[in-house]
């Protein structure tokens, strides 16, 4: 097994050991949504945005491409596409970061510590840097809109808890994504 296959498996599988709910697209390891909860202590608290990964062949040499699939309103996150505009995951990655790493960290920081003086929609930017709290008003707003109440399961997938359930269950039954070693219990994975 090629080593951007196993790096892509061992991701995947601490994923789906995380608190992460993860929903592979068409059975496909380097292409998922995963459902990610706003940073509490922060206009984003409460919100919950279905995040879609697409990880290139060349992973973890080359970055993932990360894009939130529903609304958000953030200097740094286009809100028609979703794009994030993050130099850690666009320009400075490194195969030592993972998915993990995305979700736990870069993603949190990102929404705690908006970067106004390189955004992607301007309009947050401006209004961050004119008045805080209409910021963060507006944050709140289109958490309520767009991030609550089941909003992070829309775009025609189907993310009902059984189907959910029923491929994690049968992506960690197989064991087939395991490399040989851990299989066999000779790898920490810590």
């Amino acid at each position: 097994m090629s080593s951007p296959k196993r790096r892509i498996e061992t991701d995947m599988m601490k994923l789906l050991m995380s608190d992460y709910e993860v929903n592979l697209i068409n059975d496909n390891m380097q292409e998922f949504y995963v459902k990610f909860k706003g940073p509490e202590e922060t206009p984003f608290a409460g919100g919950v945005w279905k995040i879609h990964v697409e990880l290139p062949d060349g992973y973890p040499y080359k970055s993932p491409s990360i894009g939130f699939q529903n609304k958000i309103f953030h200097p740094n996150i286009d809100e028609l596409s979703g794009s994030v505009c993050l130099d850690v995951i666009n320009q400075t990655w490194s195969p030592m970061f993972d998915m993990i790493n995305i979700f736990e960290v870069f993603l949190p920081q990102l929404l705690r510590y908006p970067n106004a003086a390189d955004p992607l929609n301007g309009e947050a930017a401006a209004l961050l840097m004119r008045d805080q709290k209409a910021y963060d008003a507006k944050v709140k707003e289109y958490v309520q809109k767009y991030a609550s109440g089941g909003a992070a399961d829309g775009n025609g997938e189907d993310d009902s808890e059984d189907s959910d359930s029923d491929v994690r269950f049968a992506f960690l039954e197989s064991r087939s994504w395991l490399p040989s070693k851990l299989a066999i219990g000779q790898v920490d994975m810590h």
